[in-house]
């Protein structure tokens, strides 16, 4: 598979997310070790159910879905993304997830949202980026807030998983709290 080098960083870059990956998007999405942390372990997902969701989110204005690809091997390892643009707010929600388990824990995370923050603050001029996380899942507390996001509210008790209740954290992080440049191919 042939990836494009949107969003270029050091380690990986962001592509726009093919159809052709279906299959891999479904060995993942069927992954509790993947779906327990973004909240989708109650679906069952298709080949087909994800070839027309990743054909729906090169159609959708209000959406940014980009693939994590491996700089060094051109392996896609992962997905994220800006949805719920919001135009006139100026908001977006992010979200993210490393599919590849040899490929978690590198850093390749953080430097995935460092360019979705770079372009939705520069780019979409997009004032505030917000996310959801549970609060089980301390390696993404750990790297959203290593990024700069800062909790702004807490829902208690409001998500299932595996027969027990967890908080969910919300964190945000706004244009002025934001500074670096990471996109390396900006042509200005």
């Amino acid at each position: 598979m042939k990836y494009f080098k949107k969003l270029l960083g050091e380690h990986i870059y962001l592509s726009p997310v093919s159809e052709q990956d279906a299959e891999k998007y479904t060995e993942w999405m069927n992954d509790f070790e993947t779906t327990d942390y973004i909240g989708q372990s109650t679906q069952i997902y298709t080949v087909e159910k994800e070839t027309r969701f990743l054909d729906k989110c090169s159609e959708d204005k209000n959406e940014v879905t980009l693939g994590i690809v491996n700089l060094k091997t051109d392996k896609l390892i992962g997905n994220c993304g800006l949805k719920d643009i919001n135009i006139i707010g100026r908001t977006a929600t992010l979200g993210i997830f490393i599919g590849e388990k040899a490929e978690r824990s590198k850093g390749y995370g953080a430097e995935a949202i460092k360019l979705l923050l770079d372009f939705g603050f520069n780019y979409l001029n997009l004032h505030e980026i917000k996310l959801d996380v549970y609060e089980f899942n301390k390696r993404a507390i750990k790297c959203y807030e290593k990024v700069g996001f800062k909790e702004y509210g807490r829902r208690r008790e409001c998500v299932y998983i595996n027969g027990k209740y967890y908080d969910m954290i919300s964190m945000d992080i706004l244009k002025e709290e934001f500074k670096e440049s990471y996109i390396k191919n900006k042509n200005i």
